[in-house]
């Protein structure tokens, strides 16, 4: 039987906090049944397997990150929108670690469903970016360096990467002005080459 109370939105949320306190990795549905004391059968009934309760956690995170976002670029623009976009996507990280390594995990469409997270994360990102007047393919270009740029220096931060006595947070500031100069000055492309 079934302990009353459990369903797929609890066991999710559960899951999402175990993340955060001893890592993705370490979430699985026998950790899970454990913290509720149940037996793993029983959760079988909410949870397909490990997979489908990461995504659930990859699809809540995604969620809740972009929420944050969202609000922290309202009615900004250019740089201001930037580093608001960059300093909510990083607090978050940093707040929740485990939750934001499930929103790294690769989803199908079929996986991602009708949640908005993913879809909305293009939508700001783009937002945020068409202020520095770019178009296709420059968008995606731009969008996967920032991403890649946020998630490098939030993965080192969060490692423990950073050994030098220079504050983390100066860095981080200095960084966001340099991407904001790269951005006002994106390089155009070569006489030729297809967009």
């Amino acid at each position: 039987m079934v302990r009353a109370g459990l369903n797929a939105d609890r066991l999710t949320r559960a899951a999402a906090e175990m993340a955060d306190e001893v890592g993705m990795d370490k979430v699985t549905v026998s950790a899970l049944a454990r913290h509720f004391g149940v037996k793993d059968a029983s959760l079988y009934s909410h949870l397909k397997n490990r997979r489908d309760l990461c995504v659930r956690v990859a699809l809540l995170a995604s969620e809740e990150m972009m929420d944050r976002i969202a609000e922290a670029v309202a009615g900004r623009s250019g740089k201001a929108a930037l580093v608001a976009f960059a300093n909510a996507y990083r607090g978050y990280a940093l707040e929740h670690p485990g939750r934001y390594a499930a929103t790294q995990i690769q989803l199908g469409p079929d996986e991602v469903g009708d949640s908005t997270g993913p879809r909305r994360s293009v939508e700001l990102t783009y937002g945020m970016l068409r202020a520095y007047d770019l178009t296709e393919p420059d968008l995606t270009d731009a969008g996967r360096l920032l991403r890649s740029t946020f998630h490098g220096y939030i993965h080192l931060e969060l490692s423990g990467g950073f050994g030098h006595p220079r504050a983390v947070q100066e860095s981080w500031s200095r960084s966001l002005d340099a991407l904001h100069v790269l951005l006002e000055n994106w390089p155009t492309r070569p006489e030729g080459e297809e967009a």
